[in-house]
This record gives structure tokens, sequence and C-alpha cells, in this order.
């Protein structure tokens, strides 16, 4: 009998359990709807990449707002048409450059061409974790593929950069910003409308600051292409610059002309 009375008094906590549980599944739905409707921005806001097996270099998605997709793989860089139509990304034709590449990198565009090539593409956004979001796609034989976004400058800065360019020495220097470090050496490169180069600082200058994504080598000059963004509110400590590595425009030996 005391069993009976224990069910009995346990019931409406029991009812309230699910309840909530059911309060929360209607909460995730609803938050899985919303973000799916404003998947075009979300995806334009991210830069989305996945490792596979046995491929060098992730597979890296850029979705732009003019409705490009670019796919950069350990080899070849493959391009579409994107929009978002029902919960599928809706893609066109499939474009790519033409480098021959051992087996593992083609395998790698395989696996990225049978994703987007002129297809409907169901897929799940996960933003629970705005720093770290999920992109989930199904592809042609509905195997689910996990790729992880990362801020684009222009979404993290919350502006479009001012491109410049920078010839970068191969040798650094001791200096001393906030604290001491090693500093890059640079001269900025201007061009003009017809590739021309129009000036370039006479003289190496030290550059206290990081070039987010570039690699220097102590073998080698470089011109790079670099985007700057202004950081709002900096700390007292901070640049008021953000520099991203876009491109490396040319590179040689150290005693030859770029």
């Amino acid at each position: 009998m005391k069993l009976k009375y224990l069910a009995i008094a346990l019931f409406p906590l029991a009812l309230a359990a699910c309840q909530s549980s059911d309060i929360q599944k209607a909460g995730d739905i609803a938050l899985t709807v919303l973000q799916q409707q404003n998947a075009d921005k979300t995806l334009t806001a991210y830069q989305w990449s996945t490792n596979t097996e046995n491929a060098p270099k992730p597979i890296v998605l850029n979705f732009s707002e003019e409705g490009r997709l670019s796919i950069s793989t350990s080899c070849n860089t493959l391009g579409s048409s994107w929009s978002v139509e029902n919960n599928t990304i809706s893609t066109g034709s499939m474009m790519a450059t033409q480098m021959a590449c051992p087996n593992n990198m083609m395998a790698q565009e395989g696996i990225a061409a049978d994703i987007f090539s002129n297809r409907k593409v169901p897929f799940i956004l996960n933003l629970n974790d705005k720093e770290k979001p999920t992109l989930t796609l199904t592809n042609s034989k509905g195997e689910k593929i996990v790729f992880t976004g990362k801020m684009t400058p222009e979404t993290k800065y919350q502006s479009a950069g001012e491109t410049i360019f920078l010839e970068i020495s191969p040798e650094t220097k001791q200096c001393t910003g906030v604290a001491p470090q090693t500093c890059l050496q640079v001269k900025e490169i201007k061009y003009a409308e017809n590739g021309v180069k129009t000036q370039v600082d006479k003289d190496w200058s030290l550059f206290y600051d990081k070039i987010e994504g570039f690699e220097h080598s102590p073998n080698e000059r470089q011109i790079i292409r670099v985007k700057r963004y202004e950081i709002k509110n900096p700390a007292a400590d901070q640049s008021k610059y953000a520099y991203v590595h876009d491109m490396t425009i040319a590179r040689g030996s150290l005693d030859s002309k770029l």
C-alpha cells in the first residue's frame, strides 16, 4: 500500500519532468527552424572546413553573398553557384582547376564533388557554439559529413577590410613592443591599375603585429596581399589593426627581384 501511495506522490513530478522535456524539445525544434531560415546569412559569415582521410589539407568551403561557392581541397579548387531552398543547399554545375595530383588528393576532390555537384544538399546547422558552429551535409550516398565553422574576418571585425601589399624580408629582427619580441621586416608596396608598382618603401621597417595565416620563410622574400581590419575598442596594449594574409603574390630567392 505504501508503494502505491509513493507512486501517486511521484506522478506529478514525473509529469512535470515530461512536460519540461517536451518544452525543451519544442525549443530546440524552434531554434533549428530559425537557424535554417537564416542559413544564407550564417553560411556566408563563416568559413567551413572538414578533414578527410589520407588528405594533407582539409576541404574548405566559402559561401559568397553573391551566390558563388568556392571549395578548396588539397589540390584543385572547385566552384559552383549556391542558394538555400527548403532546408537544402541548391548548387549548379561544378567547375574546377585542372592540376594533376596524387590519388589521395584526387579522392578528396571526389568527396567534395559528390556533395555539391548539381544537387540539392540536405543540411543541418548547429549554432550552439557561435565560435565553432557545425554544418552537417548529406552526400549522394546518404552519408553525413560534418564541417566546422570559423568566423570570416569580415564577420569578426564587422568591416570589409583594406587591401595592402607587403614585401616580407627573409630576415627578422629582435624588437620591443609591449614586451621583447621578434618582428618581421616589411616594405609596403602600391600598384597602379595596370599592375605596375608605383611606390616601394626604400627601407625595411619593423612590423610589430602578427599576420594571421602567414608563414614566414627565412630562405626567401615574399610579396603578400593582406587585408587590414580596424579593431573597434582595442585594449590599451593592443594594436588598432588586425592583419590577415589574403594571398601570396610573389616569392623568390634572397637575391632575386620580385
